[in-house]
């Protein structure tokens, strides 16, 4: 897929990001910070792990595609996380979260060794 011209996914894996980062900010100014200590830990998690596919898919990098399967999990795990709080940033983050995983689901390829 060298060449290919992936500026939309890209977009989304950045989009992601900037939600997860927003999302754990504003976790950490609820009233109970410690019960949003896993919407924290998974926010930041998917964030640096969206940027990084974001640098793969931008550099051609042989597994980009491959690394792909591991930012629809991610998405996904966090979606659930932010899904279960009602904050309109959690919410938020959920639904960019989603859109994220269905993008990189599209996208990726088998993990293979040869």
């Amino acid at each position: 897929m060298q060449n290919h011209d992936h500026r939309v996914i890209i977009q989304k894996l950045l989009d992601c990001a900037l939600a997860c980062e927003h999302c754990a900010t504003a976790c950490l100014h609820e009233e109970d910070v410690k019960m949003m200590a896993n919407c924290i830990s998974l926010d930041r998690d998917c964030a640096d792990i969206c940027v990084q596919g974001a640098r793969l898919l931008q550099r051609d990098s042989v597994i980009a595609h491959q690394y792909l399967v591991l930012c629809e999990e991610i998405c996904r795990l966090c979606a659930a996380e932010c899904g279960k709080h009602q904050h309109d940033h959690c919410q938020e983050c959920a639904k960019a979260c989603i859109d994220c995983a269905e993008a990189c689901h599209a996208h990726h390829e088998p993990i293979t060794q040869d």
